[in-house]
């Protein structure tokens, strides 16, 4: 791993550090804005869940903060404690996201299914850049020896292209679920104007995440891209 390397990752990991500072700040400030309609975020999901037909998706409590997520394979609206029994404009915005995801599973939405097909190649991929870093951090040996420096570097290129297509992947999915939440929520008249204003302010923080996220695996893809076609046997 070179100086490049350290200085691209540093630069993103400090460019995600700011936003999911800026993220948590948002989600905290829109905390206090009591929801008119008085209804917690679980309340919220198990509505918009029920108007979309879905009858088989349950809402349940997880521990952490900004923890919620929509899992396919157990069909579970995931909310974190603060958002499950919040009853405020950010609690909203993020149940009412994650049972976008619901209404994309339960439609059948390709980006959604093509994501989760991607999840187990990109953990093997995780777990072979992680087997290749430690192997060059602690065996220099290996790194020159037994595994050419061109081909740890094939290897590498091919991993973060899987983590570069995922994160593109993610883009849209997570837009649309942004998007379909923030119809509901309106057309529902779950939120005044000006708590629909919080919530599309809050989205748009956590959207701005994943678009770090590609960026940062796509720069660190032409990076190793670059090294590949200079180096020398």
């Amino acid at each position: 791993m070179g100086i490049g390397y350290l200085l691209i990752a540093g630069f993103f990991m400090l460019i995600g550090w700011l936003v999911s500072s800026k993220l948590k700040s948002k989600f905290k400030e829109y905390s206090q804005a009591h929801l008119s309609r008085d209804l917690t975020g679980a309340e919220i999901a198990r509505l918009m869940l029920t108007d979309n037909g879905i009858h088989n998706v349950q809402v349940v409590s997880v521990e952490g903060q900004l923890t919620d997520h929509y899992d396919p394979t157990s069909k579970t609206v995931n909310l974190s404690q603060e958002v499950f029994f919040g009853r405020n404009a950010a609690s909203t915005a993020v149940a009412a996201h994650e049972c976008g995801h619901a209404v994309q599973h339960a439609n059948a939405y390709s980006m959604l299914q093509l994501r989760s097909a991607m999840v187990p190649v990109q953990n093997i991929s995780a777990s072979v850049l992680n087997f290749i870093f430690m192997a060059m951090l602690f065996g220099s040996f290996f790194a020159h020896g037994f595994l050419p420096w061109k081909t740890a570097l094939l290897i590498m290129i091919v991993c973060y292209g899987v983590f570069a297509l995922f994160a593109v992947i993610t883009l849209p999915v997570e837009i649309d679920a942004s998007r379909r939440a923030l119809a509901w929520v309106k057309t529902r008249n779950i939120v005044t104007p000006s708590e629909l204003g919080m919530a599309q302010d809050a989205l748009k923080w956590a959207a701005l995440t994943y678009v770090v996220a590609a960026i940062g695996a796509i720069t660190m893809l032409i990076y190793y891209v670059m090294q590949y076609l200079g180096a020398r046997d």
